[in-house]
C-alpha cells in the first residue's frame, strides 16, 4: 500500500460517522419525564447529598470507580515527539478504547496545553474527584518521572505512566521465564542496555526488584555509555554509570548474558550476538524494527530466545498485556495507588499464565496446534482470554496485602467469574477469526470486482495479510474505478471470464460443468456459455483448486449466487438441502441465526438437519453451541402444528446427537432470560446457561428476526453463510458495507483452511512477485 493511500485510509477512519473512535453512553433508562426527573433535577440531589455525608459514596452512586483519565501533553507521542496536545489526542482516544474492549474500563482522554511539570502536576491534581484512576501517556522525559511521582505523592488514586510501566513488566515477566529456560539466575547474569529512555530506565528498575544487581549493568543511550565524568546523567540514570568512557556495544556484548534494546533498529549485528554468554537472551525491542531483525539472530545463535514488539515474531512484548487488568485490578479495589508490590505481582501472574495449558482459542487465533512454554512462548499472547481474570486478581490482592486498597474482596471465584462476565471469551471472536486468517491465508475470489466497495475490502484484505484477493469483471473498468478512488490493485490479479484470455480456461471449465449437468438439462453449448457469467467461473475456480474460496451477491439476487455454487460445488456428503446462518456480534457476544436465507418452511427432518449443519458451524468458530429452537409457545404449551414440528425436530436432533445441547420449542424471551427459564422450566437443558444459537421455525421469522436485531438491536451482522456447500462459497447480503464484506472474507478464509487443507495454496503463490509483495505488506502492519 502506498503511503498516499495508507494516508487516506487513516484519515478516512477517524472521520467518517462520527469523528474520533470514543462516546459517552448513559447506563440508566433515560426515555420518559421520571427518568429524566430521577438522573437530573430533582432527584440527583440524592445521591449528590449521600456524597456530601460521605465522599466515599461518589464510588456507589457515580460512574468514577471504574472511570480512568488517559492524560497527556503531546511530547513524546509514538514516533511523532512534540507534537501538541490536541495532535495526540487520537492515541489517547485510541488507548481508550483498549482499556474498554480489553478490561471493560471507562475512559475520558485528556488533553493538557502544559508543559511546564509543576503546572502540569497541578492541573492533573485538581481532576481527582472525577477519576478512579490516572493513565499518563506520552509525555517526555525526564519531565514525565518528576511528574508520575509528584502525581503519585498528591492522589489518592491510581496514576501510572504506562510508557515507563507497561514495557518493564511486560519485558520483566518474559525475562523470568526466559532465565528459567536457560537456567540462570537473575542476581548473577550480565546485562546490556541500549537506550536510556523513560521505558528502559522502568525495566531497568523493575527487572532490580526481581533481584538483578546494579553492578550487572552497562547502559547505553545515543551518546553512548553511560560513565561516571558525564555531566548530563540525572538521579536516575547516575546510578548505572561505568567508571570508564571506552565502552562501546559490541564490547560490552562480549560475554553478556542479556541484551535489552529500546532503541533504534539495526544497530546490533550477528557477530555481536554470537559473542554473547552461552543461552543468551535478547529483547529487541525498537518498533517498528528492532535492534537487530529477528532471522538474523535466531540465525546467529541456536540456543538463543528471542523477544520483539513485533506481533509477527514469536514473544511480542506489548503493553497492552499490563495496563488494561492493572488498572481493573487497581479499580476493583479502590486502590490508592499502583505501587511495586502490584506491578510485582501483574509480572509474576503473566510469567506463571505462560507456562500453563494454552486456551484453544489461543490456539486458534494464531494458527498454532499447541501452542506451550518454551523458547518461543515465554509470555501470553494479547489474545488470550485468561488474562482479565488472572492478572486483574493479582493486582487487586497485591493492593490488599501491601494496604493501599480501601475495600476488600472476599471472594475470588466469584471474583473471576464477574471479570469473564465482563468482557466474556466470546466477545474476542473477530480479533481470533483475524489472527486465524492471517495464520494461512487463502485464495478468495471476488465475482463482483467492478464495485467500489469490493475494491476497498479487497484492497485491506491484502494488506492485513488475511487472503490473496482474486477479482472477477472487465480490468478496464476495474482499474478505472480503482484510480478515480486511489486504491492499489498494482499486485492483486484481476480477471476477465468474458476475455479471450480466457477462452481455454472457460473451454476447460465448461467441459467439466457440462459432465456434472449433462443430464440434468444442461446441454454443451449452454455450459461454455455460463462460463462467462463470473459466478460460474469463480465457483469453477474454487471447484478446480485454482481459487479457494468465493464471495459475491453484493448485487445480484441470492439465489444467482447460490444456483451456480449448487451446480458446480454440490453439497458436502449426507447433507440433503444447504442453509444459510448469519452471525451477529452483540453486546453479550456472538448470536448465531439459521435458517434465515434459504429454507422457506423446512420439515421437522429438515429442520434438524439445518440444526446439525449450524452446530458444526458454531464449533469451526472454537464455540460450544448452545441452542435454543425458537416458536411462539414453550415446551408443548400448544398442541399446533407449527409448535410441534419444532418439538419434532429437537428430538431428531437429540435422537443423532444426544450430547448436543439443545432445546425446544421455546420463545425467544425465556431463551435469554435465565430466572424466568429457570423458574418456571427447570427441567430445560439451557438452564443457567448462555445461548448463542436460534434455530428459527421458518425462513419469515428467521430474516424479520435477524434484521430486528441487526438494525434496532445495533448489533453488526456477517452472513448470510452458507452451510452445506461442500467448498467455500459465501454469499453477501445486498448492499454490504466494507466492513461486513471484510468480516465474511475472514469467514470465508477459515472455511477454506478446513475445507481446502490439501489445496497447495502455498505451492501456487510462494513463487510469485504477489507473495513476495503480500508478505512485506503482511509483515510492515
Amino acid at each position: 500500500m502506498s503511503k498516499e493511500t495508507r494516508r487516506s485510509e487513516a484519515l478516512e477512519y477517524h472521520a467518517k460517522g462520527k469523528p474520533g473512535k470514543i462516546e459517552v453512553v448513559p447506563t440508566k433508562e433515560a426515555k420518559t419525564q421520571r427518568d429524566l426527573s430521577l438522573a437530573y433535577s430533582p432527584g440527583v440531589a440524592e445521591p449528590c447529598k449521600e456524597i456530601a455525608a460521605n465522599r466515599e459514596n461518589v464510588y456507589k452512586y457515580t460512574a468514577k470507580g471504574n472511570l480512568v483519565a488517559v492524560i497527556s501533553n503531546g511530547t513524546a507521542v509514538l514516533g511523532l515527539g512534540d507534537i501538541g496536545p490536541e495532535a495526540s489526542k487520537p492515541v489517547m482516544e485510541g488507548k481508550a478504547v483498549l482499556f474498554k474492549i480489553f478490561a471493560d474500563i471507562d475512559v475520558f482522554d485528556i488533553e493538557v496545553n502544559e508543559k511546564d511539570p509543576v503546572k502540569f502536576v497541578e492541573i492533573v491534581k485538581a481532576l481527582e474527584p472525577t477519576f478512579g484512576g490516572i493513565n499518563l501517556e506520552d509525555i517526555k522525559a525526564p519531565e514525565c518521572f518528576y511528574i508520575e511521582q509528584e502525581l503519585k505523592k498528591q492522589l489518592n488514586i491510581p496514576v501510572m505512566h504506562d510508557d515507563q510501566h507497561g514495557t518493564a513488566i511486560i519485558s520483566s515477566a518474559a525475562l523470568l521465564n526466559a532465565l528459567e529456560l536457560q537456567k540462570k539466575k537473575i542476581e548473577k547474569v550480565r546485562f546490556v542496555i541500549n537506550g536510556a529512555g523513560a521505558a528502559a530506565m522502568a525495566c531497568i528498575k523493575l527487572y532490580i526488584s526481581l533481584g538483578a544487581r546494579h553492578e550487572n549493568f552497562i547502559v547505553f543511550d545515543k551518546d553512548g555509555v553511560l560513565h561516571k565524568d558525564r555531566t548530563d546523567l540525572g538521579p536516575d540514570r547516575l546510578p548505572f554509570a561505568v567508571k570508564s568512557a571506552d565502552w562501546t556495544l559490541a564490547k560490552a556484548l562480549k560475554e553478556a548474558d542479556v541484551f535489552l534494546g529500546l532503541s533504534v533498529a539495526n544497530v546490533v549485528d550477528a557477530e555481536m550476538v554470537k559473542s554473547m554468554a552461552k543461552n543468551p537472551i535478547v529483547f529487541a525491542m525498537a518498533n517498528p524494527d528492532p535492534e537487530i531483525a529477528y532471522e538474523i539472530a535466531v540465525g546467529a545463535r541456536k540456543d538463543i530466545i528471542m523477544a520483539t514488539g513485533r506481533s509477527d515474531y514469536p514473544n511480542q512484548v506489548n503493553n497492552v498485556l499490563g495496563f488494561p487488568f492493572i488498572f481493573r485490578g487497581a479499580l476493583d479495589v479502590r486502590a490508592r495507588q499502583i505501587n511495586e508490590a502490584m506491578k510485582l505481582a501483574a509480572v509474576h501472574a503473566l510469567a506463571e499464565l505462560a507456562k500453563g495449558p494454552v486456551p484453544e482459542i489461543v490456539n486458534l487465533a494464531y494458527n498454532e496446534k499447541n501452542i506451550s512454554f518454551g523458547p518461543t512462548y515465554i509470555i501470553p499472547k494479547p489474545l488470550d482470554p485468561r488474562l482479565l481474570s488472572t492478572v486483574a486478581p493479582a493486582v487487586a490482592k497485591a493492593a490488599i496485602d501491601s494496604g493501599v486498597a480501601m475495600t476488600t474482596i472476599s471472594d475470588w471465584n466469584a471474583y473471576a467469574l464477574e471479570l469473564n462476565r465482563r468482557l466474556g471469551l466470546d466477545n474476542q471472536l473477530m480479533r481470533v477469526l483475524g489472527s486465524k486468517a492471517r495464520g494461512n491465508p487463502k485464495r478468495l475470489v471476488f465475482a463482483e470486482a467492478d464495485n467500489l466497495k469490493i475494491l476497498k475490502a479487497a484492497q485491506i484484505i491484502f494488506e492485513e495479510g488475511v487472503a490473496y484477493p482474486i477479482l472477477l469483471g472487465d480490468e478496464k473498468k476495474i482499474k478505472s474505478i480503482a484510480a478515480e478512488n486511489n486504491i492499489d490493485l498494482d499486485t492483486i490479479p484481476i480477471i476477465d471470464p468474458r476475455s479471450d484470455d480466457q477462452e481455454e480456461k472457460r473451454r476447460m471449465y465448461s467441459q467439466l460443468f457440462f459432465q456434472k449437468r449433462q443430464r440434468k438439462g444442461m446441454n454443451k453449448y449452454e455450459s461454455f456459455k455460463m462460463m462467462k457469467d463470473r459466478n460460474y467461473f469463480g465457483c469453477m475456480m474454487v471447484e478446480t483448486g485454482d481459487a479457494d474460496a468465493m464471495i459475491s451477491g453484493l448485487t445480484r439476487n441470492y439465489d444467482e449466487t447460490i444456483r451456480p455454487a449448487i451446480q458446480v460445488i454440490g453439497t458436502e456428503d449426507g447433507v440433503k438441502k444447504i442453509a444459510g446462518m448469519y452471525l451477529l456480534l452483540t453486546k453479550k457476544g456472538p448470536l448465531f441465526l439459521a435458517d434465515t436465507t434459504v429454507n422457506f418452511n423446512p420439515t421437522a427432518e429438515e429442520l434438524a438437519e439445518i440444526t446439525l449443519l449450524v452446530a458444526k458451524e458454531v464449533r469451526n468458530f472454537n464455540l460450544t453451541p448452545r441452542i435454543a429452537m425458537m416458536s411462539y409457545s414453550n415446551f408443548g404449551s400448544s398442541a399446533s402444528p407449527e409448535a410441534r414440528l419444532v418439538s419434532d425436530a429437537r428430538r431428531l436432533v437429540k435422537e443423532r446427537h444426544p450430547s448436543l445441547m439443545v432445546d425446544g420449542e421455546m420463545q425467544a424471551n425465556i431463551a435469554f432470560n435465565k430466572e424466568i427459564l429457570k423458574e418456571n422450566y427447570p427441567f430445560s437443558e439451557l438452564v443457567d446457561q448462555d445461548v448463542n444459537t436460534l434455530i428459527f421455525p421458518n425462513l419469515a421469522a428467521g430474516n424479520v428476526a435477524y434484521n430486528l436485531l441487526k438494525e434496532v438491536g445495533g448489533a453488526d451482522a456477517i452472513g448470510p453463510i452458507l452451510l452445506g456447500i461442500k467448498k467455500p462459497v459465501h454469499v453477501l447480503q445486498l448492499g454490504s458495507s466494507v466492513r461486513s464484506i471484510f468480516n465474511m472474507a475472514l469467514v470465508a478464509v477459515i472455511d477454506a483452511q478446513m475445507k481446502c487443507a490439501k489445496t497447495p495454496t502455498q505451492e501456487i503463490v510462494t513463487k510469485s512477485k504477489w507473495w513476495k509483495k503480500f508478505k512485506k505488506v503482511s509483515r510492515d502492519m
